[in-house]
């Protein structure tokens, strides 16, 4: 598939299973994203792993979490079991610099970017993935598990892994509805 087929047909998978991508083919996807567009090169990412014991620690957090809010117990059991929707999960930090004329929100949006570029780099090498975001990347105690400072945002959780199911074709939208000429 080339790369325009890619970013034509691009659709979330969320059930994901091993193998994740590892060796070069991670490596690749690092690269997509470290080429993200970056007003003022400040390089404003950062992407920590969540795999194996990784996984086992992100659920003790999220379900002590869980417990504390006092969710009902299915919101329990989701939250502790929200790490093992795929092998492997690259948390995606806006790592913001307050010290430039970049505005924080073009540092979010460059990290964003990075998000994007990672999954189509994973789809390109037969991996897919699914961009969670939701109340977990602005808690606090996550935040600072992650190693949040006060200007950082988590834009997303990128769950990685191979398909459990083929995608099936996307019908392109009609573009008319969302273009219109200044």
């Amino acid at each position: 598939m080339d790369a325009l087929e890619i970013l034509l047909q691009r659709r979330s998978a969320s059930r994901l299973t091993a193998p994740a991508p590892t060796g070069d083919a991670l490596e690749a996807i690092y690269q997509a994203g470290l080429r993200a567009p970056d007003h003022g090169t400040l390089q404003p990412w950062r992407f920590i792993t969540v795999e194996g014991e990784g996984q086992e620690r992100l659920s003790s957090l999220l379900h002590g979490i869980a417990v504390e809010e006092q969710l009902d117990e299915k919101g329990i059991e989701k939250a502790k079991n929200a790490p093992f929707r795929a092998p492997l999960i690259i948390t995606v930090v806006a790592h913001c610099n307050t010290e430039t004329k970049v505005p924080h929100w073009e540092q979010v949006a460059s990290a964003c970017c990075a998000v994007m570029a990672m999954q189509m780099a994973a789809q390109a090498q037969g991996f897919n993935g699914i961009w969670r975001t939701g109340k977990w990347t602005s808690d606090e105690k996550v935040r600072e598990a992650f190693g949040c400072r006060e200007q950082d945002e988590i834009v997303g959780f990128l769950y990685l892994g191979t398909p459990q199911l083929k995608s099936p074709r996307v019908a392109p939208l009609d573009s008319s509805q969302f273009v219109s000429a200044f």
